[in-house]
């Protein structure tokens, strides 16, 4: 008998265990889901993602982009949207665009070459000296052979696509062939990514006269909306959220050259004897390949050193900790509001 009443009281423990256990439980679950709602809520009320308006008004090279059209305005939709949201892109592109512009604009006005195209350069390369799979390479991405054709010294000890003004100075070249066949610098453009001829080709094809009514591989289709959301949002900054401070923008160096026309033998030794290291002077030399420069011909070269000096590369003087803001606390340099 009381055998029978131990395993009684064995049981309803366990049933109490069993309960007190679900209660906890359900009770941990409920709290979490608590937390998770909270957590959530928090998270609705702090983050906002918005949608962008398109400008009412475009144009690239003085020419009209047709944004009635609904496939032009979502295409250019989407690249305002990428450029937008992809900020560490797009910021570097303003600081970048600060220190190189100012070399480049000069060069485009000298060759008859509209200011917009600056923006080529910017979408082709972010203003670095990158090679492509393809192996263009430099700022504009100047494939081997067509940097030949265009007058720059392309080889494995001199390559001067990685020479900025000389570059710039090709790139004007063959926009200006290509705006002479077609008459539309928006063609040029295109024609820059998908070569003159295959522009040609398209547009014989397709019976078309213009960029925007033809249908193209996805790159060139592409490419000239990279370039017009480059351009309207690095001038309209504060429109589309990006806030900065002067000093905060990358700035041109302040140079002098050195003309050479003989070989140099060790560009070290060079370097030092100009008061910088092998890195500054590759830095601001970046067409020189080797750490020689071979001479035969005895072609006259200019190489650039910084006036600063071995350390300072800021030698321009800045304004006062400005932000670029729209907050009406913040007071706002001319030509950024």
């Amino acid at each position: 008998m009381s055998g029978q009443i131990i395993k009684l009281l064995g049981g309803i423990f366990i049933a109490l265990i069993v309960i007190i256990g679900f209660e906890m439980f359900t009770f941990s679950s409920n709290d979490h889901s608590d937390e998770n709602q909270s957590y959530q809520n928090k998270f609705n009320e702090d983050y906002r993602i918005y949608s962008i308006n398109i400008p009412e008004n475009l144009d690239f090279c003085g020419e009209v982009v047709p944004l009635k059209d609904l496939d032009v305005s979502e295409r250019l939709d989407r690249e305002l949207l990428v450029n937008t949201y992809w900020q560490s892109n797009s910021l570097l592109y303003h600081k970048r665009a600060s220190k190189w512009f100012p070399v480049i604009e000069p060069i485009l006005m000298e060759n008859g070459v509209p200011d917009d195209f600056k923006y080529l350069a910017l979408v082709e390369s972010g203003l670095m000296n990158v090679v492509s799979p393809a192996g263009a390479a430099g700022f504009w991405q100047i494939l081997k052979k067509t940097g030949q054709e265009y007058g720059l010294e392309v080889n494995n000890d001199v390559d001067e696509r990685y020479h900025v003004e000389k570059a710039t100075v090709a790139a004007c070249k063959y926009l200006k062939e290509s705006y002479e066949r077609y008459g539309s610098w928006t063609l040029a453009a295109a024609s820059y990514n998908m070569g003159i001829g295959g522009v040609g080709k398209q547009l014989k094809r397709q019976k078309a006269n213009n960029y925007y009514d033809l249908l193209l591989n996805s790159e060139t289709s592409r490419y000239v909306f990279r370039i017009l959301a480059a351009k309207e949002i690095h001038e309209n900054p504060t429109k589309y959220g990006f806030h900065y401070r002067l000093k905060d923008l990358y700035l041109p160096h302040e140079t002098y050259a050195v003309k050479v026309d003989t070989t140099i033998n060790d560009l070290v030794a060079f370097a030092d004897g100009h008061k910088v290291n092998y890195k500054i002077l590759k830095v601001f030399n970046p067409w020189m390949r080797q750490t020689f420069l071979p001479n035969k011909s005895r072609k006259k070269y200019e190489i650039l050193f910084p006036k600063s000096g071995y350390y300072d590369f800021r030698s321009t003087e800045l304004e006062p900790d400005t932000l670029i803001n729209s907050d009406e606390n913040l007071q706002l340099d001319e030509g950024y509001e």
